[in-house]
C-alpha cells in the first residue's frame, strides 16, 4: 500500500457530557448503515481491503491448508429414542453438518440437510430436539447468519412438516410433553407489542399444541418481568415435572422453579421455588429415580451436585451428592441406573481447562473410580439413554484430534470409539505445552502454547483470548491453529479471567469493576511469550472476536508496544454506547451500564474507541465484520477503524488499518467455504505483518 490513502471520513466535533465525563464521538455518523455517507465510506473500505488482499502472499497457501484441515469434518454425539438415534455429521465435501436418523437394519437417512434447503449455504440448522417417542422432531433454521430461527415440526417417519414455521423463536428450548401432542417453548413478543428498539427482548414461555395456531398458545411465564430475561424449560422423562429457569441477560445467577404437572392443568402450572433472588446459578433435573438433581455453584464456585425431593425443592433441603473439587470445575453429569449391580453417576470436570471424568455411586455420591480419556483434551455432552441404561456417549477432542464420539460401558469400565470424524487427514506434528505465567496483580494464569516440535528461538506468534461470559477456552481441534503452526508459527491460547476455566470466582474476577484484569492478563501473556523467547514484540499478533474483539481493541490501545499485528473480529469497541445496539442490553451484567455514573467512568476508561491517540505506532489491524450480525453491530468496527486510520494516516503502508466486510453471514455459524476464506485472509494478514513465511510448495486455492 505504498501510495494508498485511507478513505475520507469526516470527524465531527461531537462531545457529550455524561455524568461529568466529556465523551468525544467524532464518528457517530458511522452508526447509521443506511446513510449515503456510511455506504460510500464502506464501499471505499471494501476497495481498500480488496487491493491490499492481493498483496497477502500467504492467502492461497492458508486457504489450501485450511480446506485440507477442515476436511476432517465432524460427527456429533447420538440422541437416543429407543433403538434409534439421531446425530449430526459433516463430511469433507459438505458445507454444513447434516442431521441423520439411524435405526437397526436400515440405511441411515437424512432428516435435515441445510445445503439441500438452501444451496447458497446461507441457511443454518440452529437446534433440534425429537419428542420423547422419537416420532416428531422440532427444529430451527435461520437464514443469512441472522440467527432469527424459524421453528418447525417434522414427522420423522415421512419427513412431512406438520407444524410451523413459528417466528421469534431464536434458540428457544423445546420441552416436549409425553405423546408429542404439545410442548413448552420460548418466544419473543411481536414487534407491535414492544417499544421501538426492543424487538430483540421481551421473551415469554408458552404452551403450544402441535398443529394449532400460535394465536392459541397459552402464556405460562414471563408477563411483567424484565425485558432482558432468558428462560429455560424442561420436562422430566416421565412427564410429571416442569422445570423453569430464568436469568437476566447473560448473568451467572438465575432463579429456578418446579411444577408438578400431574397435580393440575398443563396450561397453569403451580410453580414451587427452587431458588430465587440468590447470587448463584442452579440447573435442575429430575432423574428416573424421582430425585431432583441440582447442578449448582451455590456455596461452591467450582460447582457441586446436590439432590432433593421435588416436593421440597428449596435450598434448605438440598443434600450434596458430589462435592466441589478445590482445583477442578464440575461441568456435566450422567446417570447410569440399569443393568448394573450398583447404579452409577459419571461426572465430568475441567482441571485447569483439561477434561476429566469420575465415576460415583448414584445413591450416595461415593467415588468409585475414573474414566481414562484418550489424552489431555476436552469432552462434551455426556449423553445417556433417556429410558436408563449402562452406557454413556461423549465427544472428545484435543489440539490435534478432530472430535471423536466415545462410548463408555459401565458394566465393564471399557471406553471405546463409537464414531470418528469422517475425513482423512495429514496432520502436522505439534508440541503442546500448558504454561503458567503471572499477571500484573500477582495472579497465576494458564496458557496453552502450540508450536512446531522443533521450534527454537523466537518465531511469529498469535496470542488468542476471550476472557468473558463464563466461556472456557479448552483444548480442541482447530484448523486455524494447525495451519498457523504448520507454517512454522507459534499459537497461544490464554485462559484469561472472565472465563470459567477456574470456576465462578475466575469469571467474576474479570467482569464489571474487575474487567481491567482481563486486559492485564492478556498483556502479561504477551510479555511471557516474549520473555520466554518464543517470540518478539515485532513478531507477535493478538487475535479475538466478539467479547474477544473488545480484548483485542483494549490490547492494541493499552499496550501497542507488545504487538505487530491484530485481528479484531465482530468486536465490541464503543463501550459507552454498546447497550444501544444489537443485544447490548443483555450484557450490562457483564460490563456495567453507562447509565450508572461509576460504571460509565470504568467503561469510558477502557473503551478502545475512546482511547485511540494520534502519533501512536499501532499494530497493523484487520477488522472483520458481518452485515447480518444481530449480536454485535458492525458499527463498532466501523467507528474504531475510522479512528485508527485517522490516527495512523501518515504511514498507512507500514502497519495498515483495514476493514473486511462480509454480507449474508452473521455472528455465529457459517458454511465451510466461507470459514476458509475468512480464516485464510486473517492468517495471511497476520503472517504478512509478523514476518511468517509459508513453506514452499503447492499452495492450493482458497475455496
Amino acid at each position: 500500500m505504498p501510495e494508498r490513502r485511507y478513505p475520507a471520513a469526516e470527524r465531527l466535533d461531537l462531545v457529550e457530557t455524561l455524568h461529568g465525563h466529556d465523551i468525544s464521538d467524532p464518528y457517530r455518523w458511522l452508526e447509521d448503515p443506511e446513510s449515503a455517507a456510511t455506504k460510500e465510506w464502506g464501499a471505499a473500505q471494501d476497495t481498500l481491503f480488496a487491493d491490499a488482499a492481493t498483496g497477502l502472499a500467504a492467502r492461497d497457501w492458508f486457504g489450501g491448508r485450511l480446506t485440507e484441515l477442515m476436511g476432517a469434518g465432524f460427527v456429533g454425539t447420538p440422541v437416543w429414542r429407543g433403538v434409534r438415534h439421531l446425530f449430526t455429521r459433516r463430511t469433507a465435501d459438505q458445507e454444513h453438518g447434516v442431521l441423520y436418523l439411524s435405526e437397526p437394519d436400515r440405511p441411515e437417512r437424512v432428516l435435515i440437510d441445510p445445503t439441500a434447503v438452501d444451496p447458497t449455504g446461507a441457511t443454518t440448522l440452529d437446534s433440534w430436539r425429537p419428542d420423547r417417542e422419537g416420532r416428531l422432531l422440532a427444529y430451527q433454521l435461520s437464514e443469512g447468519g441472522d440467527e432469527e430461527s424459524l421453528l418447525r415440526v417434522m414427522d420423522i417417519a415421512t419427513g412431512e412438516e406438520v407444524d410451523g414455521p413459528i417466528d421469534r423463536c431464536r434458540y428457544s428450548p423445546i420441552a416436549w410433553l409425553p405423546g408429542g401432542e404439545a410442548f413448552y417453548y420460548v418466544r419473543r413478543l411481536a414487534p407491535g407489542r414492544v417499544p421501538a428498539g426492543e424487538e430483540q427482548y421481551h421473551r415469554r414461555v408458552y404452551l403450544h399444541r402441535v398443529g394449532t395456531s400460535t394465536d392459541d398458545d397459552v402464556l405460562i411465564f414471563g408477563e411483567g418481568r424484565d425485558k432482558t430475561e432468558y428462560y429455560g424449560v424442561a420436562v422430566s422423562r416421565d412427564g410429571r415435572w416442569l422445570l423453569l429457569t430464568c436469568a437476566k441477560g447473560t448473568s451467572s445467577r438465575n432463579d429456578a422453579w418446579i411444577a408438578d404437572l400431574s397435580a393440575g392443568d398443563l396450561a397453569a402450572p403451580d410453580f414451587r421455588t427452587i431458588q430465587e433472588g440468590v447470587d448463584a446459578e442452579v440447573s435442575p433435573y429430575v432423574g428416573r429415580d424421582g430425585r431432583l438433581y441440582l447442578f449448582t455453584d451455590r456455596d461452591a464456585p467450582r460447582g457441586r451436585l446436590c439432590v432433593a425431593d421435588p416436593a421440597t425443592p428449596g435450598a434448605e433441603h438440598w443434600r450434596t451428592l458430589v462435592p466441589a473439587d478445590p482445583d477442578a470445575v464440575l461441568s456435566d453429569f450422567a446417570i447410569l441406573d440399569d443393568g448394573l449391580a450398583e447404579p452409577l453417576l459419571l461426572a465430568s470436570w475441567r482441571r485447569h481447562a483439561i477434561s476429566e471424568v469420575s465415576v460415583h455411586a448414584l445413591a450416595g455420591g461415593e467415588r468409585r473410580g475414573r474414566v481414562d480419556l484418550p489424552g489431555l483434551g476436552s469432552i462434551s455432552g455426556l449423553v445417556e439413554r433417556p429410558e436408563g441404561g449402562h452406557e454413556v456417549w461423549f465427544g472428545y477432542t484435543d489440539n490435534t484430534s478432530p472430535t471423536t464420539v466415545h462410548r463408555y460401558d459401565a458394566r465393564t469400565g471399557e471406553l471405546s470409539v463409537w464414531a470418528s470424524a469422517p475425513g482423512r487427514l495429514d496432520l502436522p506434528e505439534v508440541r503442546t505445552e500448558q504454561v503458567t505465567y503471572t499477571s500484573h496483580d500477582g495472579t497465576p494464569v494458564r496458557m496453552l502454547v502450540i508450536s512446531p516440535p522443533d521450534a527454537d528461538g523466537p518465531r511469529p506468534a498469535v496470542l488468542y483470548g476471550y476472557g468473558g461470559f463464563s466461556i472456557s477456552l479448552t483444548p480442541g481441534y482447530s484448523a486455524t491453529i494447525l495451519a498457523w503452526v504448520r507454517a512454522g508459527g507459534v499459537y497461544a491460547v490464554a485462559n484469561l479471567r472472565g472465563g470459567l476455566e477456574e470456576g465462578e470466582e475466575w469469571h467474576r474476577g474479570g467482569v464489571l469493576e474487575h474487567k481491567q484484569n482481563v486486559f492485564d492478563d492478556c498483556a502479561a501473556a504477551a510479555e511471557h511469550l516474549i520473555a520466554s523467547g518464543r517470540t518478539t514484540a515485532d513478531r507477535l499478533a493478538v487475535m479475538g472476536g466478539s467479547n474477544g474483539g473488545l480484548l483485542v481493541g483494549a490490547a492494541i490501545t493499552q499496550r501497542p508496544d507488545l504487538f505487530a499485528a491484530a485481528v479484531c473480529s465482530a468486536p465490541l469497541l464503543d463501550m459507552v454506547r454498546y447497550e444501544r445496539f444489537g443485544l447490548g442490553q443483555l450484557w450490562n451484567v457483564e460490563y456495567g451500564s453507562a447509565d450508572d455514573p461509576e460504571a460509565l467512568g470504568r467503561l469510558h476508561g477502557y473503551s478502545p474507541y475512546h482511547n485511540v491517540s494520534a502519533g501512536v505506532r499501532y499494530p497493523a489491524t484487520l477488522f472483520t465484520v458481518f452485515d447480518n450480525d444481530t449480536r454485535v453491530d458492525p458499527l463498532h468496527a466501523r467507528k474504531m477503524c475510522a479512528a485508527l486510520q485517522h490516527a495512523t494516516s501518515a504511514s498507512p503502508a507500514d502497519r495498515p488499518i483495514l476493514l473486511r466486510r462480509e454480507a449474508e453471514v452473521g455472528h455465529s455459524s457459517r458454511s465451510v467455504s466461507r470459514s476458509v476464506r475468512l480464516n485464510a485472509d486473517q492468517l495471511a494478514f497476520l503472517a504478512r505483518y509478523t514476518g511468517l513465511a509459508v513453506p514452499d510448495g503447492a499452495a492450493g486455492a482458497a475455496t
